[in-house]
């Protein structure tokens, strides 16, 4: 399908490891520029993101890719409980997958929350070039005020419209659901840590965090930025756990004059 501005973008399907996976490709035809390929949180989604890949395409001049995790969107269900090392499953296993797939080298990675988290983790592995991160509410290690946040979620989706209202981007939003819900509340989950993953990323981070984010504090941030050697801090005030959201024009902004998102052709 078309956009009515004339940006390109193509909903497509491909089927990686345990099943089908659904992606987006907005692509506005600027040669020379890095691909953007974006990550969600862990409620999210293709069509949870809205207009935002199509405003970042055009912010950035880039072609950008997104896509849904199994479990969520329209790609394939989850076949069974979550591990407390899914965010690495993912960035190990089904990212580098789909890269190939899509036949997309040193990529941009832009990730929110769960998904700024298996960012880190896919370029902190070494095991591919990435050519910069974005990370938005990344989860370097879990926070107190995290475990309460998802503590809440849970009885908000058994007792208000958030469920309805999930309904609406998810074929298994129960899956979606109590599959990040129920491993950020297990015990094991407590002690979950990626930092020993940074001081290995070579690549550039602008790392946005909310200050009023209820996921999460700046302290994520300021680890990340003490173990990875070359990370740009944006903190943004009236801003919560999603920046893109809340704050989108500063976000598209600081990410279109980021030094990392210019460094020239693949």
């Amino acid at each position: 399908m078309h956009r009515a501005d004339g940006d390109q973008l193509d909903m497509s399907f491909t089927h990686i490891g345990p099943g089908r996976i659904e992606y987006e490709c907005v692509d506005i035809g600027t040669s020379g520029t890095s691909p953007i390929v974006m990550l969600h949180e862990g409620l999210g989604s293709v069509s949870m993101w809205k207009d935002f890949p199509e405003r970042l395409a055009r912010a950035t001049q880039s072609r950008v890719i997104v896509y849904s995790r199994h479990g969520h969107g329209r790609s394939a269900p989850l076949r069974g409980p979550r591990s407390p090392r899914y965010m690495h499953e993912e960035a190990l296993t089904v990212l580098p997958q789909l890269l190939d797939h899509l036949r997309i080298d040193n990529p941009i990675l832009f990730g929110h929350s769960d998904g700024g988290s298996i960012a880190l983790i896919h370029a902190g592995a070494g095991h591919r070039a990435v050519r910069g991160i974005v990370t938005l509410a990344p989860h370097v290690m879990v926070e107190e005020i995290a475990v309460r946040a998802i503590a809440a979620a849970r009885v908000a989706y058994q007792t208000t419209d958030l469920r309805a209202r999930l309904a609406r981007y998810h074929d298994d939003v129960d899956g979606v659901f109590w599959g990040w819900n129920d491993i950020w509340l297990h015990p094991a989950f407590r002690c979950w840590d990626i930092q020993e993953y940074l001081p290995r990323i070579r690549c550039p981070i602008l790392a946005i965090q909310g200050e009023e984010d209820e996921y999460g504090t700046m302290m994520q941030v300021d680890l990340l930025a003490r173990g990875a050697s070359n990370v740009a801090r944006l903190p943004l005030s009236n801003c919560g756990h999603s920046p893109h959201r809340d704050r989108s024009d500063a976000v598209l902004e600081a990410v279109a004059n980021w030094p990392g998102q210019s460094l020239g052709p693949t």
